[in-house]
C-alpha cells in the first residue's frame, strides 16, 4: 500500500480527523493533507512521529517506512537471542517469582512462551504447554474451556479482552474473528443494581478440586523490539482461601 493510502487508513481506525492528527504530531493539517493525497513526501522523522502519534504498532510501523522508502527501524528476535539474554531472564525471575502461583507469558497470537512450574502443573491437567494456543483452547468445547465452571462470565471477560487488543493493534483479524465467536458464548451484562464484583475470577474444575484465579497482565513498556513489545505475562492470582491453600500444597509436595 502507498505511504499516502496507509497514512490515512492508519488515522482513520484510530477515529482521527486530519486536524487531531496534526495536533497531536505537531505538525500542520494542510501536511497531514498533502501526505494523504501524494502531494508532499514524508522524511524518515516524520514517519516515526506519525506513527507515535497514531500509536501504530512496531511491525506496522517498518511497513509505513518501506511504503515511504525507507528501510524498517523494528527487528523480531528470538527470546533465545544472545541481545534478548537480560529480557528472556527478566521473564523468567517474574515468572518463577510469582509461584506458588501460577503465570505465563504469551505472544500476540495468544500462543504460550513461557510457563512457570504452577502455571506448567495447571495447565498441563487441561493438556496445554508451551507452544500451544491459548485461543485454540478457548474456542473448542473440549480440555480449557470445559474445564473452566462459570465459563460464560470468562468467555464475556475474553470477549472484551480480545476486542480492546484488536482496536490496540489497528485490527487483528485473529484476535477480532476469536472475539466474534466468543461473543455467542458470553454471559449477558448484569442489568442488577447491585455492584459487579471487584475482578472476573474463572472457576477451574480439575478432578475433585475447583480453583478459582484472577489476573494481572504486563508487559515490557519500553520495548522496540517487536516481538517484545507484543509479549505479555500474565500472573494469576487465587480468587479464594481453598485455592491459596491448595496452590501453596502443591508447591511444597512438588
Amino acid at each position: 500500500m502507498p505511504f499516502a493510502e496507509n497514512l490515512k487508513d492508519w488515522r482513520q481506525r484510530r477515529g482521527l480527523s486530519q486536524l487531531r492528527l496534526s495536533v497531536e504530531a505537531d505538525v500542520s493539517a494542510r501536511h497531514i493533507a498533502f501526505l494523504e493525497t501524494g502531494r508532499s513526501y514524508p522524511t524518515r522523522a516524520m514517519v516515526m512521529r506519525l506513527s507515535d502519534a497514531l500509536d501504530v504498532p512496531r511491525g506496522e510501523r517498518n511497513a509505513l517506512l518501506e511504503a515511504a522508502g525507507f528501510a524498517g527501524a523494528y527487528q523480531r528476535r528470538d527470546l533465545d537471542a544472545a541481545d534478548m539474554r537480560t529480557m528472556r531472564a527478566a521473564v523468567q525471575w517474574t515468572l518463577s517469582r510469582h509461584a506458588p502461583y501460577p503465570a505465563f507469558a504469551y505472544d500476540r497470537t495468544w500462543h504460550l512462551v513461557e510457563l512457570n512450574a504452577p502455571a506448567t502443573r495447571l495447565l498441563g491437567a487441561v493438556g496445554m504447554t508451551a507452544g500451544d494456543s491459548i485461543l485454540d483452547a478457548i474456542l473448542q468445547p473440549s480440555g480449557f474451556r470445559d474445564a473452566i465452571v462459570n465459563w460464560p462470565d470468562v468467555a464475556r471477560y475474553l470477549c472484551a479482552r480480545l476486542r480492546t487488543e484488536s482496536r490496540a493493534l489497528g485490527g487483528d483479524p485473529l484476535l477480532a474473528a476469536a472475539a466474534k465467536t466468543l461473543s455467542s458464548q458470553a454471559a449477558e451484562p448484569s442489568a442488577r443494581a447491585a455492584p459487579l464484583p471487584a475482578a472476573v475470577t474463572a472457576r477451574f474444575r480439575l478432578g475433585d478440586a475447583e480453583l478459582s484465579f484472577f489476573s494481572t497482565i504486563a508487559h515490557f513498556g519500553s520495548a522496540e523490539d517487536i516481538a517484545l513489545a507484543e509479549l505479555r505475562l500474565e500472573l494469576l492470582f487465587p480468587g479464594d482461601d481453598g485455592t491459596r491453600q491448595a496452590l501453596e500444597a502443591a508447591a511444597a509436595s512438588a
